[in-house]
């Protein structure tokens, strides 16, 4: 048997409609998985997704309604990525309290929310699986450390690293078959990495976008921005029989960003 095969599994990824939600989508399909793609907008069209639900990951309602259609629909669920995520590119002084809010409630609430949500799927299905069930969530090599202008989005990939650990931790001591991980992806070529330049420029920290680009590429060992395949892959490890004695671990994917 591949070790990395994921047939028989029912896969929930949420935002799917970003370049590495729409990437872990497919590569989650393309290695057996049933998926169900999530993100804001009411329709979308996700390629290898088998459906797709609107979610606010901040609704603590929305995520129950979610539990419960996929209970009725699939009667399981064996892996979840908490991929949803926004960044807040500002300096400290002129970064709103709203703004702050909002990182911490898409990017932590919604992977709290997402955890609690699904829980008891997820030990259901474990039971059956080599491994056990699995939850990936996206943190950031900002979850490992800090970045001028990233104090907002840094805060909240560092909490999201630590709750992962402590879903780890708490899910083995009581027994129940969940393994949590989390991923920290260097640059990545995405359209939210645009964004970062396009603040980067107005703060003045760069003077245009080719200079931006390439400074952080050259922050990489390998001189170069990562793909959204690339993350992704590491993704379907994870969530794979491969990993089965992988839990609160951090899987950093940054072409040696955070080697040096």
């Amino acid at each position: 048997m591949n070790a990395f095969d994921l047939h028989g599994t029912v896969a929930l990824v949420t935002g799917a409609g970003g370049g590495i939600g729409s990437a872990t989508v497919r590569a989650l399909a393309d290695a057996g998985a049933v998926v169900i793609a999530t993100d804001r907008p009411a329709q979308a069209e996700i390629a290898g997704a088998r459906s797709y639900r609107p979610l606010d990951v901040t609704d603590e309602s929305a995520w129950n309604a979610l539990a419960h259609f996929i209970e009725g629909e699939h009667g399981r669920l064996d892996i979840v990525v908490n991929n949803a995520g926004i960044s807040v590119t500002n300096r400290i002084v002129d970064t709103t309290l709203a703004e702050f809010r909002k990182c911490m409630a898409v990017n932590v609430e919604g992977v709290f929310l997402g955890t609690r949500a699904m829980e008891p799927l997820l030990a259901r299905s474990g039971k059956d699986r080599k491994g056990g069930s699995a939850i990936v969530n996206l943190s950031s090599v900002g979850g490992l450390r800090g970045a001028a202008f990233m104090t907002t989005y840094t805060t909240s990939k560092g909490a999201v690293k630590l709750f992962t650990k402590s879903t780890a931790m708490e899910y083995a001591a009581l027994g129940l078959p969940i393994r949590a991980n989390s991923v920290h992806p260097g640059g990545i070529d995405t359209g939210m990495m645009d964004t970062i330049y396009a603040r980067y420029i107005e703060t003045g920290l760069f003077a245009d976008e080719e200079t931006a680009r390439a400074t952080i590429s050259a922050s990489h060992a390998l001189g170069r921005m990562g793909t959204a395949e690339e993350i992704a892959g590491g993704i379907v490890y994870l969530c794979s029989p491969a990993a089965s004695f992988v839990t609160g671990s951090e899987l950093v994917i940054d072409g040696g960003m955070t080697a040096h």
